[in-house]
């Protein structure tokens, strides 16, 4: 993975068709490579709930330096929402405290997608 289009690529065919939301990570090794895909959540029509401790433990399991946090808007709009930006802010700060960068947030909706990367919205 190293750009919003390459987790576009692997994760639209998973949750871009969804009428719910579900909350995935990808975690990366140092180089990249996607270690594992793992569902984290998966909701209602307009919200999940994201377990900060269930992302970090399967990152200490892998090993995993990096990852990214996917997440689908069965809405249409890639927009984030303010608990999409506290998610994101959250899971950067508990993986900061393992040595883990969170590399991206992408949310996925039909036919766009919204990267807090993108648009400078990690650190």
């Amino acid at each position: 993975v190293a750009s919003d289009g390459d987790v576009v690529r692997i994760m639209e065919p998973v949750v871009g068709t969804l009428q719910h939301e579900e909350c995935w990570v990808l975690y990366l090794a140092s180089s990249g490579r996607v270690l594992d895909k793992v569902r984290i959540s998966q909701g209602g029509v307009q919200s999940t709930v994201v377990d900060c401790r269930l992302i970090i433990k399967r990152a200490l399991e892998l090993l995993a330096v990096q990852l990214v946090l996917v997440h689908n808007h069965p809405s249409g709009s890639a927009s984030p929402s303010d608990a999409d930006c506290e998610l994101t802010e959250r899971v950067a700060e508990a993986a900061k405290l393992f040595e883990i960068r969170l590399l991206d947030h992408v949310i996925i909706a039909r036919g766009e997608h919204f990267s807090f990367r993108g648009h400078n919205l990690l650190k």
